[in-house]
């Protein structure tokens, strides 16, 4: 029960922190784009536009009013998603983020799954070959990996896998010739599931790997190195000492004290990594033509679609809250002394 009040209190306390984060960035958001023009209606209606259709631009998006009028009905649409009609699509803006982020959601799960099985198994690896050439190769692997922009590993990916050898699809997330799904989830590879349509699933996969694996290839190596790290601090710890003492076989003990001690960073590292991912979106989903956030959020810049492009900026900035939230969360289930506040005594 104490374990119980404390871990619920410490949930409030960040719960609270996020939501009071959230606020802050829809009044800067909403600052900057009055600051960048003194006239917003005049820069959303586009370069050219006649005096009426500024006007217009001012009446349906409440931009005639006071500026702390505008900041109250700001702060309640972004938090009832109600972001009006994209003057260029002439859908309505929070359907379109919707669709558009489930669709990115379901691109960074797969990535991020990816990232923790390669970034856990290299980096427990380089870990127990300290000082070898296995781990100086490991190492320079996702050192080299890290350093690559996304663009690069995208356009390599493609000319390696799509255009010399023929073996996945370049872009889209499905075949020409399949229906996709019908939405249940809003994620395809799962409604495919629910629906058997085994068709839709296999090209659904065929057409997620590749970029998901050009994510996770360049950003695997924060994982790997942060379980490497673990694996080096607990390897010859009292613990495994004590265990290997008893008689315990050293896979055993490394198992029980080394490798879960390493998966616990290593998970929280991970929600951290699900919001850093959603900005490597924009060019990966660009380049491969996957319809999500980043190639909306793309498209949006280049029309100059301010008011879809505002919502798409606090979307990006609540998934990184809300990974940060997932992963404080996460640890303090993982190691209760965090809830408790007697991490830092013990540790």
């Amino acid at each position: 029960m104490v374990y119980l009040r404390d871990f619920l209190s410490f949930l409030g306390k960040r719960l609270v922190g996020a939501v009071a984060i959230m606020v802050g960035v829809v009044v800067i958001v909403f600052l900057i784009s009055h600051v960048l023009n003194s006239d917003p209606a005049a820069l959303w209606s586009g370069e050219k536009a006649h005096y009426s259709t500024i006007a217009a631009t001012k009446a349906e998006y409440g931009l005639n009013l006071p500026l702390d009028v505008q900041l109250y009905h700001f702060l309640i649409n972004s938090f009832t998603f109600n972001f009006g009609t994209d003057p260029v699509t002439g859908q309505n803006i929070a359907q379109e983020l919707f669709f558009h982020g489930l669709n990115t959601v379901e691109l960074v799960l797969v990535a991020l799954l990816i990232t923790i099985l390669m970034g856990v198994v290299l980096g427990y690896i380089s870990g127990m070959r300290f000082s070898t050439k296995i781990d100086t190769l490991i190492r320079t692997f996702y050192l080299a990996s890290w350093a690559t922009p996304y663009y690069l590993g995208a356009i390599g990916a493609i000319l390696l896998f799509s255009v010399a050898i023929h073996i996945l699809p370049s872009g889209a997330m499905y075949s020409p010739n399949l229906t996709p799904p019908h939405p249940i989830t809003g994620i395809g590879l799962i409604d495919s599931l629910i629906e058997l349509n085994f068709p839709d699933f296999v090209s659904g996969l065929q057409h997620i790997i590749l970029p998901a694996g050009v994510l996770a290839l360049l950003d695997f190596g924060i994982i790997s190195r942060v379980t490497r790290s673990s694996v080096l601090d607990f390897r010859w710890s009292t613990q495994v000492k004590s265990a290997r003492a008893r008689g315990v076989p050293d896979s055993v003990a490394n198992r029980r004290h080394v490798l879960r001690n390493a998966l616990i960073d290593a998970t929280t590292v991970s929600a951290v990594m699900f919001g850093w991912m959603l900005s490597g979106t924009i060019i990966v989903e660009e380049i491969f033509g996957w319809p999500g956030i980043g190639q909306f959020a793309y498209n949006a810049i280049v029309d100059f679609d301010y008011p879809a492009l505002i919502p798409i900026v606090i979307f990006f900035t609540f998934g990184v809250v809300a990974a940060n939230f997932l992963a404080d969360v996460t640890y303090s289930l993982l190691d209760p002394r965090i809830s408790l506040g007697t991490a830092q005594t013990q540790g």
